[in-house]
């Protein structure tokens, strides 16, 4: 079947988690070219989505079951020829099925996956490999039921011009955010299940970092979370230099561009975190003592050295035990090698 037209692909659920099915996406693409690639998103990772090259079209999912119906009829009127559930579930294996998609691929999880055409076993709950793995392992999946190759390397997942990244600077020099340092992102608050660090913490990782190199400290805030950040803010504004709350913007593409400038992002294990993976930001992620939720399984997208993981021992058991100046050598050591590196390359 490499003649296949319409794809459908879905991930409808984290932010982190649709960052973490890029690569795949774009090996689909990559191996089917002249197949128009659909993604099925919630709303707000649809500007996510459109600015990825390797997606052709998007559909929002609202996930409201009063909806259900209605977004069955408009996936079987678009005709697919195939879906590939990422994350499967309930909702999306009958999703795709009362859809009338002929082929449907998905992971082997439960008793959903008799609704699928084709499975694959992959026990991601044990958190062997990262979850980026996993996705790429599946699509290769999907390709080869479809007949296809798949076409390697993977590419960078988003990619900003230079004017593009000097206009972006200059809007956040309007608000106030240092041109001439180095910009050190800090995102500390995590939803979901996810725990993070105090703000004590923060405050106490922050003070460290302003002795390490000339950084201005953007405090970023998604919807709902500009209180806690702007609290961070107002208890380091006497403590280090140069300190700022960005808790505005003008969309999630808006704030994606703004990542893309960064020299440092620092947060838990979150989706804006995965964003500053996906374009190889230079990472440090603090991630939850939990089986699930290991640093391996939610590893970002950067290269190897560019990604500085922390979590907590089984003595500590809680990120909000970890003591601060016990991490200051490895993120010295590890910041100077990065240092040393980017300059070798440039």
């Amino acid at each position: 079947m490499s003649a296949v037209k319409k794809i459908l692909v879905v991930r409808n659920d984290k932010i982190g988690d649709f960052i973490l099915a890029l690569p795949a996406i774009q090996i689909i693409k990559k191996a089917f070219p002249n197949a128009i690639v659909t993604a099925l998103v919630p709303n707000y990772t649809k500007d996510i989505a459109q600015s990825f090259a390797w997606i052709d079209e998007v559909i929002i999912d609202l996930k409201d079951p009063e909806k259900k119906q209605e977004l069955t009829t408009e996936l079987r009127e678009r005709s697919f020829d195939v879906a590939i559930c990422l994350f499967s579930d309930t909702y999306n294996a009958t999703l795709v099925r009362q859809a009338n998609i002929p082929i449907r691929v998905a992971p082997a999880t439960k008793w959903v996956q008799f609704l699928y055409t084709h499975t694959l076993r992959q026990r991601r709950s044990q958190s062997r490999k990262p979850e980026f793995e996993y996705n790429l392992d599946l699509a290769r999946y999907l390709i080869n039921v479809l007949g296809g190759s798949y076409q390697a390397p993977i590419e960078p997942m988003f990619h900003y011009g230079a004017n593009v990244l000097a206009q972006q600077v200059n809007k956040l020099k309007e608000i106030g955010i240092s041109v001439e340092r180095k910009r050190c992102f800090i995102h500390p608050v995590t939803g979901g299940s996810s725990n993070t660090l105090t703000l004590k913490q923060w405050g106490v990782l922050i003070v460290f970092l302003d002795n390490l190199d000339d950084f201005h400290f953007v405090v970023t805030a998604g919807p709902g979370e500009a209180p806690i950040s702007k609290s961070l803010v107002d208890s380091l504004e006497d403590k280090v230099k140069l300190i700022t709350l960005y808790d505005k913007n003008d969309g999630v593409a808006d704030f994606m561009c703004s990542i893309a400038t960064a020299d440092l992002f620092i947060a838990g294990s979150t989706g804006p975190l995965h964003i500053a993976g996906a374009m190889n930001v230079p990472t440090i992620g603090f991630y939850p003592r939990k089986s699930s939720a290991t640093p391996l399984r939610w590893k970002t997208l950067n290269t190897d050295n560019r990604w500085l993981p922390f979590t907590p021992n089984e003595e500590q058991n809680q990120l909000a035990n970890i003591d601060m100046t016990t991490l200051f050598e490895d993120i010295h050591d590890w910041y100077k090698k990065l240092i040393i590196h980017s300059s070798v390359n440039n």
